[in-house]
């Protein structure tokens, strides 16, 4: 049984008759007559009665009728769904974050997704760098907005675009003794340091101790935190500094003040990455609209930063 018997069975006897259903269909009369007629044969039922030139359907036929406009409404729904699901329209994308970095930009450039493609299903799950990279290799998100760098055999097979690259800031407990806005790099060697565990983010925290030893220092290390949330909870509290990527600022430390580097050496790129090979067709609508809305991440990021570091302006 194929959907042009359902179809020729239903002009037929919506038209009541063969001939009525030929000139409907604009298909020769004996060509619906014989797959009308197999149709019977294969369900072994007779669909019409036939009395001269109008057919009516028999009460089993009239039952199989009702049958056949949902099975045909149901496939006209399942050929749309594919047609839309081809033109990237619906489907289900499911996207890697790191919540401190993306919290200035990502609520918005979801919101825009959606607006953009309400039928898909968008699918959030935050994770650090480490575990962005696990999530690649292993098939568990179609994108990620993360750090570099990724271990060489997965950077081959992912496309990178970098979003913006952002300092790093000093972050001071609020009556710190530094009173400038900058500082030199080499006037930390003293200070007791806050870092982030390099899980959260090894980039950063591997760049922030070649950093010291460029200037001629180990850090005293103090503390070593999981979370952001608890860096800044540390320096507040005066049990030392921490250097950080510029989209801590998202987080609003209370008792917290941001000192600009010198030199200002240091960029953390944050990246949007997908497999190369990606056959989800509502992918490329994220990709783009990040990329069309990267220069306004990258102004509302510098407004941040002036704004920080220049609190008096």
């Amino acid at each position: 049984m194929e959907l042009r018997h359902l179809r020729y069975f239903v002009a037929v006897a919506e038209q009541k008759g063969f001939r009525e259903a030929s000139r409907f269909l604009h298909i020769s009369q004996p060509a619906i007559s014989k797959t009308v007629n197999q149709l019977e044969q294969e369900l072994g039922i007779k669909l019409f009665a036939r009395s001269g030139r109008t057919a009516r359907m028999t009460p089993q036929g009239q039952v199989f009728y009702q049958e056949t406009l949902r099975t045909l409404k149901q496939s006209d729904y399942a050929a749309e769904a594919a047609r839309r699901a081809a033109r990237g329209e619906t489907g289900t994308l499911t996207l890697g974050f790191c919540s401190v970095a993306t919290a200035g930009f990502l609520p918005s450039i979801v919101r825009k997704y959606k607006e953009l493609l309400p039928g898909v299903r968008l699918l959030l799950k935050e994770m650090n760098p480490l575990q962005q990279e696990a999530a690649f290799s292993q098939g568990e998100i179609d994108v990620g907005v993360t750090r570099l760098p990724f271990a060489k055999k997965l950077a081959r097979e992912l496309d990178v675009r970098v979003i913006f690259r952002e300092p790093l800031l000093v972050a001071v407990p609020s009556g710190h003794a530094f009173t400038a806005k900058k500082i030199k790099f080499e006037n930390l060697s003293e200070e007791p340091f806050i870092l982030l565990h390099r899980d959260g983010a090894p980039a950063v925290h591997d760049a922030i101790l070649a950093m010291c030893q460029r200037h001629g220092f180990s850090p005293k290390v103090a503390y070593e935190s999981d979370l952001m949330q608890t860096t800044f909870t540390l320096v507040a509290g005066g049990q030392g500094i921490a250097i950080v990527p510029m989209c801590t600022l998202n987080l609003r430390p209370e008792g917290v003040r941001f000192l600009r580097l010198q030199p200002d050496e240091y960029r953390a790129e944050l990246i949007v990455a997908w497999p190369k090979n990606s056959q989800v067709t509502v992918l490329k609508p994220f990709v783009d609209l990040i990329e069309q809305e990267r220069k306004e991440i990258g102004n509302q990021a510098r407004r941040m930063l002036e704004a920080a570091c220049n609190p008096t302006k």
